[in-house]
């Protein structure tokens, strides 16, 4: 088979390619095609997974080609792996410093900033299923591009059924909940899980039939022995009677989380962008020794994932990430795993984000939601849900507004319906902010030079 890699330059992708030279199966990648508009981070990329496979001694290892021409990456590919950053990382750290700046979050999917991403993506994402409707019409595409939901919403619009995103939050969530509670083989426990991507709630966590998480939630020791519980507070917890994912701390903890942004010495993007420059420069640089490349990527790496959400783990007093916290979601994991359930039949169970049809009462068939899902050749088929708790159907609902007003911009051009889509976000409090918002990206973006 052939996976083609939309944003091939991109720092994450040898998570994936090491997944692809661990699967010996029949059936499996044998030639990755990676796509980026950018030369040098092209080249870096490649030589960082030349070391890869050498290291791996693989006499089988997926064959890398790399282009800058889009529709020689999709000719003939079964699967594409949708990965870009519309704007780089310094349009990440332009739109957490214009949110801050108006005292509102700027995260890069959640909020002020995330629908800031969302505008200049949809566009560039929706121009994307078109050339892969019409270059490679057989092909399945997974999406990992941010902010997820919307973007993955977007792309269905031409690609129906055959685009599914897929995020690595759920997956790490389900894991350490299992682990804590004895699962020993955490594929097997039944995670319910249900939201909108970066908005999602575990209600359960059944083995053999039985719901484990009460057993958690009474165990004050056991809930702050992980990320989660210590984001938190196991008293926050037990009243919610779920485990949040990570992301809604931004929402629980608003006040506190802006206040730790506004006074941090850089921003999340900011620290990434310059993390970033340096590991390119380095794994770039020609004549050097074999396995260099990868070294360099490996440390970069580390120090990405340990300072992830540090303002965060501020805010609830909890000190540095703990190392059983430091392992990967596995995002990588999930997109191999889809891929074989559909290439070879392989039935699995898998949180994905997929077009809601009749799961979720409070929102339309075509909106984009974030549940498990039986995944067969014919696709993602979601699981059927229990209704969400009135908490859960205001956030959700008024989210999917803001992401619908993003889509209606995105579409039509229009400024009214970029500011409609700020201020319906439940972190944006006001009108004139999001009016200010809008001027202040539009300043600041090319990539939004479409408005008027």
């Amino acid at each position: 088979m052939r996976l083609t890699i939309l944003g091939g330059g991109g720092f994450r992708v040898p998570l994936v390619y090491g997944a692809l030279l661990g699967d010996h199966a029949e059936g499996r990648v044998t030639r990755v095609t990676l796509y980026d508009e950018d030369p040098a981070r092209l080249a870096a990329m490649a030589r960082v997974l030349a070391d890869q496979a050498a290291a791996s001694g693989a006499a089988d290892a997926p064959e890398v080609t790399a282009t800058r021409d889009l529709d020689e990456a999709l000719r003939g590919a079964d699967f594409v792996f949708s990965a870009i950053r519309v704007g780089g990382l310094e349009g990440r750290a332009a739109d957490e410093r214009i949110a801050l700046a108006e005292g509102v979050l700027g995260q890069e999917t959640v909020g002020a900033g995330g629908i800031a991403y969302g505008l200049r993506t949809v566009p560039v994402a929706r121009e994307l299923a078109r050339r892969i409707a019409r270059t490679a019409p057989d092909a399945w595409v997974i999406n990992f591009t941010n902010p997820a939901g919307v973007v993955t919403e977007a792309m269905s619009e031409e690609l129906g059924g055959r685009v599914i995103g897929i995020c690595d939050s759920p997956v790490g969530l389900g894991r350490r909940i299992a682990r804590l509670l004895g699962v020993a083989r955490p594929q097997e426990a039944w995670i319910d899980y249900v939201g909108l991507n970066h908005l999602g709630w575990v209600r359960g966590l059944h083995v053999g039939g039985r719901d484990q998480l009460p057993r958690l939630l009474a165990d004050d020791g056991a809930l702050e022995s992980f990320e989660e519980g210590r984001l938190f507070g196991a008293e926050w917890l037990r009243s919610l009677g779920a485990i949040p994912n990570e992301y809604l701390h931004y929402y629980y903890f608003n006040r506190d989380t802006v206040r730790a942004y506004q006074e941090a010495k850089q921003t999340r993007g900011a620290f990434l962008r310059d993390q970033q420059r340096g590991f390119y420069a380095e794994a770039g640089r020609a004549g050097q020794s074999a396995g260099a490349a990868l070294a360099a990527w490996d440390r970069t790496r580390a120090e990405r994932e340990a300072t992830y959400m540090s303002e965060n783990r501020e805010v609830a007093g909890v000190g540095e990430r703990e190392e059983s916290d430091l392992e990967s979601g596995g995002y990588e994991k999930v997109a191999l795993a889809l891929m074989r359930a559909i290439a070879r039949d392989e039935r699995a169970t898998l949180i994905l984000n997929v077009r809601n049809g009749s799961t979720l009462s409070v929102l339309d068939a075509q909106a984009v939601i974030e549940v498990p899902c039986l995944v067969d050749a014919n696709g993602a088929h979601p699981v059927s849900v229990a209704p969400l708790p009135l908490h859960a159907v205001g956030l959700v609902t008024s989210v999917k507004a803001a992401e619908r007003a993003v889509l209606a911009a995105a579409a039509s051009g229009s400024r009214a319906d970029a500011v409609k889509a700020f201020a319906l976000h439940p972190l944006v409090d006001s009108v004139s902010v999001a009016r200010r918002l809008l001027e202040g990206y539009a300043a600041q973006h090319p990539g939004l030079s479409y408005l008027r």
